[in-house]
């Protein structure tokens, strides 16, 4: 089955769209709470952190020392993360979490076990916060990131602790992280290429529905599309470098490269084929491969990136600076309120308010409202449930289990829906040492979450991102940058292959990166008007240059090169 259309007339060149008035100044409410498609992967998060809890839990149940299972939990949760990693990459990357987890643990048993100050412990709260928020968003940990560390650290704050138990306290967090990291790798031997075949349907389907909104011309709806796949493919991309080298990598390079044609020439492209390919994807079936592309020599030269030095760390932690200054003010100022108010928690408030921090203030928001509704919702199903753990201590656990679960295979389609189960399982964990009020516990809650999100969204307000403009300017000039290089090796008569295919997909990385940091900049207040026509036309001219890439490359066999020199030029 061919995987070409023949050939169309070019569609008409829509003109440039009115710049977008800035959004940043709205508080949104329609959309906040709408209900999404699940994860594609929804359930291995969720079977992940039953299969890492239950075995601590139940032996801590046994043993009758159920207090300590604060502790086992910190090395448990970490099988929450790293689930679209390939595998090699997952083994790291699970290692780092759970020595980030103990030593977020660390700092805050030895601040409990030194002073009693609230006032003193809200602040080591609030400043853990913020680098945990720093670092995860630097190191682009993905889900559920910084929130469980910060719920872990905060809530070990006000455990009263002396020095000496210190050191056993750590170690039940490392046996139980080390359990968590064979939770995480363990569907490896059975599926070793999952997350990179995952990836690469993922950038298929993404392509496909960008073809079928170009060639129904939706206009924004077509715009959507394309960043949408864009996107797809970059991720597929960075989850490929990031796996083993071996045949199967190299065979799920054609598809991704299958899906940059999509999204460079949409009308060479069938999208039916695409998503074919993508459902052979599924299970541990051969890799399909494309019969329309060149020999792998003329056009994959992934190992350029390889070789490649990382930006380092203190670069991307720079310009999250204002995102960490927001959540150290907002948690601290959060956790006082709270002590003010006389509420025995504080370190709700403060994760309630370390929770919110989004790319801009108007996510913020969103993330407030869907916070409080969800945890608002929780504590009435907290209600309902707490009878039937007080059954049996083995009820509590299991219901605390069923919650686990419950809150990962919800909270992908929105995080208000998931909150719904997080709420009552905190509040369930708190009675893992003794039996509280139930009363008490609802109202505590209730007046940490207003407190939180209020105060939390507040300090948003107050501490500015003026470094958004200039992001969007450095985003700009990037993408202006790496499509005067492609074009460049477009225009030679000869260009080196693994060095135009290394220039495409740096091109589209830089377009992918402009458009998040222009959403992100949109939705921020008090800055500099954004120059929208100045990013509409850099994205459409890179989009056209990445074409004129694909065309070049003669990736699409028996297709003419019309149209080659018209796109290099503009």
């Amino acid at each position: 089955m061919s995987s070409t259309t023949p050939q169309r007339s070019r569609p008409p060149r829509r003109p440039l769209p009115a710049p977008r008035k800035d959004p940043g100044r709205r508080l949104p409410l329609a959309g906040v709470l709408r209900l999404g498609r699940p994860s594609d992967i929804w359930f291995k998060p969720a079977l992940s952190v039953i299969a890492a809890v239950a075995p601590p839990n139940l032996l801590l149940l046994t043993l009758g020392r159920l207090d300590l299972a604060m502790y086992t939990m910190a090395g448990s949760l970490c099988a929450l993360y790293a689930h679209n990693r390939p595998y090699a990459a997952r083994a790291r990357v699970l290692a780092w979490v759970v020595l980030g987890m103990t030593g977020g643990l660390a700092v805050a048993l030895l601040a409990a076990s030194l002073t009693a100050s609230p006032v003193v412990l809200v602040t080591v709260g609030a400043l853990l916060a913020a680098a945990q928020k720093a670092l995860c968003d630097a190191t682009r940990l993905g889900p559920p990131g910084n929130v469980v560390l910060t719920f872990i650290s905060s809530a070990a704050l006000f455990v009263p602790q002396t020095l000496g138990q210190v050191p056993g306290h750590l170690g039940l967090a490392l046996a139980a992280g080390g359990w968590a990291w064979l939770v995480g790798m363990a569907p490896g031997p059975a599926r070793p290429h999952g997350p990179e075949r995952r990836a690469t349907a993922h950038a298929l389907n993404a392509a496909a529905a960008r073809v079928d909104a170009h060639a129904a011309g939706e206009g924004q709806g077509e715009d959507r599309a394309r960043a949408a796949a864009a996107a797809a493919v970059h991720a597929a991309w960075q989850t490929l470098l990031s796996a083993r080298a071996g045949e199967t990598r190299r065979g799920l390079e054609r598809l991704v490269v299958r899906a940059e044609i999509a999204l460079a020439a949409p009308a060479d492209t069938d999208p039916a084929r695409l998503r074919e390919w993508a459902r052979d994807l599924r299970g541990t079936a051969p890799v399909p491969r494309p019969d329309d592309l060149v020999d792998d020599d003329e056009l994959l030269g992934v190992d350029t990136e390889l070789a490649a030095g990382r930006t380092p760390l203190r670069r991307r932690l720079g310009p999250l600076a204002p995102l960490a200054a927001r959540t150290a003010l907002g948690c601290a100022l959060a956790g006082y309120a709270s002590l003010a108010l006389g509420v025995g928690r504080p370190y709700w408030a403060l994760v309630t308010a370390a929770s919110l921090y989004q790319a801009n203030v108007t996510l913020t928001w969103s993330r407030a409202v869907q916070r409080v509704v969800g945890n608002v919702v929780g504590v009435l199903a907290f209600a309902a449930l707490v009878p039937l753990a007080h059954l049996a201590q083995a009820a509590l656990v299991l219901v605390c289990l069923a919650l686990n679960f419950g809150a990962e295979a919800l909270i992908s389609r929105n995080y208000w829906l998931g909150s719904v189960c997080v709420t009552p399982m905190a509040l369930l964990i708190t009675e893992f040492a003794q039996v509280q009020d139930p009363g008490r516990l609802v109202t505590e809650r209730l007046v940490d979450t207003l407190v939180g999100a209020v105060v939390g969204f507040a300090a948003a307000v107050a501490v500015t991102n003026r470094r958004a403009g200039d992001r969007l300017e450095s985003a700009l000039t990037a993408v202006e940058r790496a499509r005067e290089r492609a074009a460049r090796l477009v225009a030679e008569p000869r260009p080196d292959s693994a060095a135009l295919d290394a220039a495409r997909r740096a091109l589209t990385a830089a377009l992918v990166d402009l458009r998040a940091t222009a959403d992100a900049a949109a939705g921020e207040w008090w800055q500099r008007a954004l120059p929208q026509e100045r990013v509409v036309t850099a994205e459409q001219s890179g989009h056209r240059t990445l074409a004129a890439t694909v065309r070049r490359q003669g990736l699409l066999l028996g297709r003419e090169t019309r149209g080659r020199a018209e796109d290099v030029r503009r």
